[in-house]
């Protein structure tokens, strides 16, 4: 899986949180990282924050929504601000708990845990 955020913080929780389920978790801080990374090996899930630098969380769910290798990677959007209409499978807005968010990831990923 793939958790895409700026603040190094909240991949680090994400990161135990998933990890601690028994799921490998790469980094990006921020989109364009993030489409590199997807380029190397494809994500199970992509876990995004929406505001970030040099290309955002929106940006990224539209160019995964575009490619047909991507298309069908299940993506959970993490927001400060509406957490409607972001183009991606399930968003929850910050501050969100940790577990809130494996719970979340783990139902996109279809129970495996």
């Amino acid at each position: 899986m793939l958790v895409v955020d700026d603040e190094a913080d909240v991949r680090f929780v994400v990161r135990w949180a998933f990890e601690d389920a028994g799921h490998e978790v790469i980094e990006a801080s921020h989109g364009a990282s993030a489409v590199a990374e997807i380029r190397e090996a494809l994500p199970d899930l992509v876990i995004t924050d929406i505001m970030m630098p040099v290309m955002d969380g929106r940006e990224l769910i539209v160019w995964l929504r575009a490619r047909p290798e991507t298309l069908g990677i299940p993506i959970l959007a993490l927001t400060g601000f509406h957490a409607d209409d972001v183009g991606a499978d399930c968003a929850l807005r910050k501050p969100v708990g940790v577990a809130e968010v494996r719970d979340a990831g783990l139902v996109l990923l279809g129970g495996r845990s």
